[in-house]
């Protein structure tokens, strides 16, 4: 995304568009009426990442058109992101400019901030971080209250204070909170992500007993709607964001959710009988677990066949989507049992083709 493209006064417009064309992709499906949750124009991102170009005694963060990626676009503020981001940023340039260790050979900085004032900070190096650096680097993390500084270079992470942040979401007026660790995976529209979870308690407000969960990164959704099931089993690839999950769990207080760190294919495998059920799931409770819930919110390649015929046999699927396109493919192969009830779009990404969708299909009824 150019700097430029990011306009509020357009903002009513291109989410207009959006819907125009999510509403044409799925024309051919019954689905009810799409509710629409719209992004603050500006400042919603709550991470960011910037080249840094130098020329001559001046650096400066850059972006670059896809288009045109060998010409630098100076990006001395960034609408987009949250306002802290745009705080730090002059900042951090001129703190860096003065000091030749820190500026040599930087080459990116990567913000993530939190609702709470907290930022993280990760300054990419093409030389090795030695030493010096790090005394320098520590001088500098300590002018910069409630920020945490790494710095990396080819096979080597420095990490100063921590590598993480404490989000802080509120939803339904009830807060939770939740540790984001550098380089896993997050939702970078805080304010959006505040609206899933709120729209996931309110499409399962009729649920009872238990949920089965995959994808569940670090426990954004399990954790909210653990107090709707009376168990909840969560599955999870990525063994930084299985163990956040299970921090955020302790830290609010769940007593009823497992994760286990699974691939969804072998979770869909062990589960649809096709292997034996590994130790791993057993002791997670799933041979007794009986979800009347799924809810998936898989990668941009959707559900994988096997995943779809094991959440068709389970009542109600509550299914996050990142690509519209998959989705659809994937509700097209779910129509013979279950039907959409509820059918949202969450503005993620303003000013892009990305759109988040939101379904919620119940079984259908034998005729």
């Amino acid at each position: 995304m150019r700097p430029d493209q990011i306009q509020p006064e357009m903002y009513e417009k291109q989410l207009q568009d959006k819907q125009a064309e999510l509403a044409k992709l799925m024309v051919s499906l019954s689905l009810p009426e799409m509710e629409v949750y719209a992004s603050q124009p500006s400042h919603y991102r709550m991470r960011a990442e910037f080249r840094i170009w130098h020329e001559g005694d001046d650096l400066y963060y850059a972006m670059f058109d896809p288009a045109d990626p060998r010409t630098p676009i100076r990006t001395d503020q960034f609408l987009a992101a949250s306002h802290l981001i745009n705080e730090l940023m002059p900042k951090l340039i001129d703190a860096v400019r003065d000091t030749p260790i820190l500026r040599h050979k930087l080459f990116q900085v990567d913000f993530l901030t939190t609702t709470t004032g907290e930022a993280l900070i990760s300054l990419l190096y093409h030389k090795p971080i030695d030493d010096e650096w790090n005394t320098a680097a520590q001088q500098l993390n300590d002018t910069f209250p409630a920020c945490h500084f790494i710095g990396r270079s080819r096979k080597k992470k420095q990490i100063l204070t921590r590598d993480f942040v404490m989000e802080t979401l509120t939803v339904h007026g009830q807060k939770f909170h939740y540790q984001q660790v550098e380089n896993s995976f997050t939702q970078p529209n805080a304010n959006i992500s505040e609206k899933m979870l709120e729209w996931a308690l309110d499409v399962t407000k009729e649920a009872s007993g238990d949920l089965l969960e995959m994808y569940c990164g670090n426990g954004n959704f399990s954790i909210p709607l653990a107090r709707r099931f009376d168990r909840v089993v969560a599955t999870e690839i990525s063994k930084v964001s299985v163990n956040s999950a299970q921090l955020n769990i302790a830290i609010n207080g769940m007593h009823n959710v497992q994760v286990v760190k699974m691939a969804s294919e072998d979770v869909s495998a062990a589960l649809n009988g096709d292997v034996e059920l590994p130790k791993s799931l057993v002791q997670a409770g799933v041979s007794e677990l009986t979800p009347s819930v799924v809810l998936v919110d898989p990668p941009r390649a959707g559900l994988d066949d096997a995943t779809v015929e094991l959440i068709r046999k389970i009542d109600s699927i509550l299914y996050i989507s990142c690509n519209p396109e998959t989705l659809k493919s994937n509700l097209e192969s779910l129509s013979s049992t279950h039907e959409v009830v509820r059918f949202a779009m969450f503005d993620q990404f303003p000013y892009t083709h990305h759109v988040e969708t939101g379904v919620y299909l119940q079984r259908k009824h034998p005729v």
